[in-house]
Formats: structure tokens, sequence, C-alpha cells
């Protein structure tokens, strides 16, 4: 019988580091497009059952591409869970080979399930999706700035806030264009918007960071957003329920959908109302409402359905 094998790699933006188990087996390449063909070379001749990295901001994104482009099974595991799993372990020390021997070891014991990778496009309009939060985050830090700043610094401050604003406009254009230019996203798009609550934004953040949506069970999808309530029993206490984890960007734009489903969607405007009579408080109704409307864009994409909105309420999106 034929041992697994499982490999962690460690991405840096100038290295790769491997660790193979159970052998042992370890050994660093350039990450650049002779190392990384280098090592599909090396794995492909192991075969391993499972390649693990961690999310590195991009920096993972050639290696990744490359060893799923010839079969290999790849996860990108989410940082802070291999983290975790780490401490579990009792591996506190930090280096780049023992990071990827405690991935190595993550996939032996956990055995994540690996899942297509987005393409080119959907990774691009991931990429603006994020450039669109940082210039959001960096607009937000100039006007808090403004308000504090000595009086002869306003100048370069507006300067800088007219600058972002008009960044943001662009980038703001740029997701709606390639929206446009993709048909089945275009169709995708149109389906999603017909929720009252849901609206471009909030549209594109789901199409380019939540690529699983229509494929997944409720509860599954549930989970992988981080809108599933986690019990925190022991014994005979009874903790308070709490969601964490997850893809916080969809977890947030699904919240602000739900802000304003509870005005205009009939279906999460009944249910806020029948939990807040029932004494939940305002964002634990809240966060149940994005998890309701999380489920109904999980139907209507896997059956490509259509919300149809009754006569008597009102077009509103956010």
């Amino acid at each position: 019988m034929s041992t697994e094998i499982f490999v962690g790699l460690d991405v840096a933006k100038a290295q790769l580091d491997v660790a193979v188990r159970p052998s042992g087996e370890g050994w660093s390449t350039p990450n650049d497009e002779a190392g990384i063909a280098q090592l599909v070379a090396r794995l492909r001749a192991l075969r391993p059952a499972l390649v693990v990295a961690e999310a590195t901001g991009g920096f993972e994104h050639a290696a990744i591409a490359a060893l799923a482009a010839v079969g290999l099974p790849v996860v990108v595991a989410n940082p802070r869970q291999v983290r975790d799993f780490a401490r579990a372990t009792g591996q506190l020390a930090k280096t780049d080979q023992l990071d990827a021997g405690i991935l190595a070891l993550f996939a032996e014991r956990v055995r994540p399930t690996p899942r297509p990778l987005p393409d080119a496009a959907a990774q691009l309009l991931d990429a603006l999706l994020t450039r669109r939060r940082q210039l959001l985050e960096m607009l937000v830090a100039e006007q808090n700035r403004l308000g504090f700043a000595p009086k002869p610094l306003h100048r370069s401050i507006r300067q800088h806030i007219h600058w972002l604003e008009r960044q943001l406009d662009d980038v703001t254009k740029e997701l709606a264009h390639q929206i446009e230019e993709s048909p089945v996203w275009r169709a995708k798009d149109d389906l999603l918007q017909s929720v009252p609550g849901i609206g471009p934004i909030v549209s594109a953040t789901l199409l380019g960071e939540l690529p699983e949506l229509g494929t997944l069970s409720h509860k599954q999808i549930a989970a992988l957003v981080g809108v599933a309530p986690l019990a925190r029993d022991s014994g005979t206490l009874r903790g308070k329920r709490m969601v964490w984890g997850g893809r916080a960007s969809v977890r947030t734009a699904l919240y602000l959908a739900a802000l304003c489903g509870r005005r205009w969607n009939p279906q999460l405007r009944v249910f806020y109302e029948r939990l807040r009579a029932a004494g939940k408080p305002k964002k634990v109704a809240l966060i149940a409402c994005a998890r309701k409307l999380l489920t109904i864009l999980n139907a209507m994409v896997r059956t490509n359905t259509r919300w149809t909105v009754p006569a008597s309420s009102a077009q509103h999106s956010c």
C-alpha cells in the first residue's frame, strides 16, 4: 500500500520553501519563472495527495496557478487557521522552512478540500475590489486628518482627497466595465441585482470574491463567508453564539445589503421585524438577515432564477 504524500509551500516575494510529509524532505527555490517551473517538475514526480500554501497577498498566485494547471490538488489556506493549528501543535518558533513544515502537517492532518482556482478575469475583478477598498480606507484617513491638521496643511490634504476621489471613481467605473465585458458575469450581475438590497458594489464583491456562490449548500456557503453562528459551549455553560472567520469583505458587503434590505426587501423586512419582536438585538438580527440573504442568493444562482419583487414594494438598492 503506497503512502500518501502531502506538501507544504511557504511563499515569500523572492523564495518558495517546500516541505514534504511523511518523508521530511525539504528544499527552497526562487519565486520566479524558472523556480516555479522547477517546483512543478519536482511535485509532479512526487504526485502528492494535497499541496497547501498560505494566502500571502498575491505572491502565491503564480506558483499556485502553475501547480493547478498541471492538475495538482492545491489549497490556499487561511493564514489564521494555519497559525492556530501551529499553536495547537506547540510550534511557536517561526522560519520559512518551519512554516512549510507546518503547512505540510496541516495538509496531512486537516486535509482541506481543494477548490477550483478563479480564472484570470476573476482575479482581476478581485484585485479591483481590493484596490477600491484600499482607496476608501485612504480617503477616510485623509478626511479624518483634515479635521485635526494645522491650517497650513489643509491645502495638501484636500488635494490628496480630490485625487483619491478621482481614483476611486476610475476603479468603480473599471469594475462596471469588467462586468459588462463578460456575458456570463453580466447575466449573473443582472440576476443578483434583481434582489432588493443588492447594488453594483455588493454584486461585484460576490462575483469577484465568492465564486463558490451557487455551488455549495446553504450551510457550507454560510460557513465559508463567516455568517454561520458558532457554538461556545463547555459542560453546563451555554456560551453566546458568535460569527467570526470567513471572508470578511464578503461578510461586510452582505451586512450592508442587509441594512438596506431590512427596509426595501419584503422578505428580509418581515424576517428582521420577527427577530426584533422576539427580543433579538439589532446587530444579531442584521447578521441573521445577511445569512438569509446569502441563502437566497445561493439558491438563485444555483437555479439561475431571478428575484420576483412584489408590485407593491419599492425599488431601491445599496
